[in-house]
C-alpha cells in the first residue's frame, strides 16, 4: 500500500520539479541574456548600416554576467548592451524601468527654447489652439503653427480650417522642433495638404530572414495629394535635433514638397519601424525592424539635412529672439 501511494506521488512530484526548473530558467541571467541578445541579432535591421559587430557586442557583456548578479544590475547591464545600437527606438522595459538612449539628441545644441517660442505666440488669447496645433499670424503677415507631437491627432476638418485662416498669409512656418514623433497617420494627412499630385517621398524594406543582411527588396512609399484645402503658397519647416521617429519622416517628406523648404538643424532620426518581443522574465524589447529611406534611397535613421542650416545665436537669445523663426519669416518674406 505505501509503494502504491509512493507511485501516485511521484508525478505531482515530478511536475513540481519542472515548474520549479521553469521557474529558475526564465529568471536566470544568462538565460534572459542570450534571449535579448539573440532577438536583436536576428530582427534588428541596421546592422550593416551601422557596421556594428553584434558577436564582439555579445562577448564583451556576456563576460560580465554572473548567476549571482540581481534584476536591477542584470537590467543595467542589457541597457549598456542595447546602447551599442545608438538607436532611440532601442528600448528594455522592466516592471521597475526602461532603458532610454538619447545621445542622438542630447549630444547637440538645442536650437529651440520654448520660453522664446512662446513669445511669439504671445499669451493665450494671442493665438490659436486645435488637434495638437497652436498657431497665429505674426506681424509680418507670416503664418506660424507650432506642432509639438505627431501622437495628437489631427482632423481633416480642423486642417481645413488652420490652412484656410492663413491662405491670407505671405507663406507659412511649420515648426516640428523637439517633437519627438507619434503616429504615421497624422505625417500622411499633413504632408499631403503641400502636395498637388501623388509623389514618391521615400522606400521601406522588412527583414525576410535571421541574417544581418536578409531583406526584402525596397518598397516604394508615396503621399497621396489631398482633394481637401491644400497649401500653395511657400512653407519653411523648422527642424532640430529633437525632431525624431515620426518627425524625422515628416521633415524628410516636406524636403519632396513644392515650395517647402526645411531650416534650422538636422533632425535627430529615428527611421527604423519599432517592434516588440519579449524575454523570458517577462521584460519587453522594442527595436527598429524595418528600415526606411528617402526618396533617393539613402538610409535617415541618422537624421535628415536641413536645406538652409541654422542655428540659435547666444546673441539673439539675450533678446529673447529666436534666430531659426526670424530667418524663416525672412525667408518667407523674400519669397
Amino acid at each position: 500500500m505505501k509503494k502504491q501511494y509512493f507511485l501516485l506521488l511521484l508525478p505531482f512530484l515530478l511536475m513540481s520539479g519542472c515548474e520549479d526548473m521553469s521557474r529558475q530558467m526564465s529568471g536566470n541571467p544568462e538565460t534572459n541574456f542570450d534571449a535579448l541578445w539573440t532577438i536583436l541579432d536576428r530582427n534588428y535591421c541596421f546592422f550593416g548600416y551601422k557596421e556594428i559587430d553584434w558577436d564582439a557586442v555579445y562577448k564583451e557583456y556576456n563576460s560580465r554576467i554572473t548567476s549571482e548578479m540581481g534584476s536591477d544590475a542584470l537590467f543595467n547591464l542589457m541597457g549598456e548592451m542595447l546602447a551599442e545600437l545608438k538607436d532611440g527606438h532601442v528600448n528594455l522595459t522592466a516592471s521597475h524601468d526602461v532603458t532610454r538612449y538619447w545621445k542622438w539628441q542630447d549630444d547637440y545644441p538645442a536650437n529651440f527654447d520654448l520660453s522664446i517660442q512662446k513669445h511669439y505666440l504671445g499669451k493665450e488669447d494671442e493665438y490659436s489652439r486645435i488637434s495638437g496645433m497652436w498657431y497665429k499670424i505674426l506681424e509680418d503677415n507670416v503664418g506660424y503653427i507650432y506642432y509639438s507631437s505627431f501622437t495628437s491627432d489631427v482632423g481633416e476638418g480642423s486642417l481645413d480650417q488652420v490652412l484656410d485662416r492663413l491662405a491670407i498669409c505671405k507663406g507659412l512656418i511649420i515648426d516640428v522642433r523637439n517633437n519627438g514623433g507619434g503616429n504615421l497617420n497624422n505625417v500622411e494627412k499633413i504632408t499631403s495638404r503641400f502636395f498637388n499630385e501623388r509623389t514618391l517621398i521615400g522606400y521601406i524594406s522588412h527583414k525576410v530572414g535571421p541574417g544581418h543582411a536578409d531583406f526584402s527588396p525596397l518598397f516604394p512609399k508615396y503621399v497621396e495629394s489631398s482633394d481637401r484645402v491644400r497649401y500653395q503658397k511657400p512653407v519653411v519647416v523648422l527642424a532640430n535635433r529633437g525632431c525624431y521617429s515620426a518627425t524625422n519622416e515628416f521633415v524628410s517628406i516636406m524636403k519632396s514638397a513644392p515650395g517647402a523648404t526645411v531650416m534650422g538643424d538636422k533632425t535627430g532620426g529615428g527611421s527604423g519601424l519599432p517592434f516588440s518581443s519579449e524575454l523570458p522574465n517577462g521584460w519587453s524589447v522594442r527595436f527598429s525592424a524595418s528600415p526606411m529611406f528617402n526618396a533617393g534611397k539613402e538610409h535617415i535613421e541618422f537624421g535628415v539635412e536641413p536645406d538652409i542650416k541654422v542655428e540659435m545665436l547666444q546673441t539673439d537669445i539675450e533678446k529673447n529672439k529666436d534666430t531659426i523663426i526670424e530667418a524663416a519669416r525672412e525667408f518667407v518674406k523674400k519669397q
